[in-house]
């Protein structure tokens, strides 16, 4: 039974590094008197070469920590965790809500003028049955072109956004998309937000980029009004807890250096 107290208690969201912070952002915004507990699993950082078991495994123990700590919703705000634990998360804890990241498939196939999609993601996400699933059903008449990132996360973790390795690696990865007469791109990892001004001034102003954090954000704010678990509006803002498995100093540098909403920093051990 969902009670005032159980409402009060905050969102958890996790990923292997700061990048569902993307998804913090948009939740502050759209829910500003909620609390949010973020984990960042940066002693495991990057989990895209990960095979799918140590994905569910880290996934678990993730979920687990957070549960620990009061979150009343799990936001998997990793797109490689999402693809290869999402539902086995929901078949283990089955008294909990999830909600995850699908890649921005069908907003890029509605938008494009070229007929061209392209997609920035992880190798897991790439040969994950969940991308096949989002193009099969929504972009039948779609040229999806997948892009693979190796290195990115890394770069992105070290804080490193305008460094000439990132700018190399971003050309590297563009060059197919744009070869292919991609007008619209899907950036499949919540870390690639965070270089969306790169990516920009790299692929040209033609080039439309999708972030779903947004609708993640609209979608967690449903699961909760489902559920009753909406902290009803206050004046009071939330409080924002970011957890770290890594260096909570180099994780409050990073949180700095991005401008992300302020909070307490921690460190976590799941």
């Amino acid at each position: 039974m969902n009670t005032p107290a159980r409402a009060a208690q905050p969102i958890g969201i996790f990923d292997s590094g700061i990048g569902g912070a993307t998804v913090l952002r948009e939740l502050h915004l759209l829910l500003p008197h909620e609390d949010i507990l973020f984990l960042a699993d940066q002693a495991n950082v990057p989990y895209g070469p990960r095979a799918t078991n140590e994905l569910r495994a880290l996934s678990a123990a993730n979920t687990y920590w957070l549960r620990a700590h009061g979150a009343k919703i799990i936001v998997v705000a990793c797109n490689t965790a999402s693809a290869a634990a999402l539902q086995w998360l929901r078949a283990e804890f089955p008294a909990l809500s999830f909600v995850g990241m699908v890649p921005a498939v069908k907003p890029a196939a509605a938008q494009t003028h070229s007929g061209v999609v392209g997609v920035l993601a992880t190798p897991a996400t790439l040969q994950g049955e969940l991308l096949d699933e989002v193009v099969l059903r929504w972009a039948g008449g779609t040229t999806v072109v997948r892009q693979g990132c190796p290195g990115l996360v890394e770069q992105i973790e070290a804080g490193a956004f305008d460094s000439p390795t990132t700018l190399e690696m971003l050309k590297e990865f563009l060059q197919p998309l744009l070869a292919a007469g991609a007008d619209t791109i899907v950036l499949g990892c919540t870390h690639y937000p965070f270089v969306a001004p790169q990516i920009q001034q790299l692929a040209g102003p033609q080039v439309q980029l999708i972030d779903a954090a947004p609708a993640v954000a609209r979608q967690t704010l449903r699961v909760l009004a489902e559920h009753g678990l909406v902290q009803p509006h206050t004046e009071r803002r939330g409080e924002i807890t970011y957890a770290t498995t890594g260096s909570p100093a180099a994780m409050a540098r990073l949180i700095a250096q991005l401008g992300l909403p302020p909070g307490r920093v921690i460190h976590a051990s799941t």
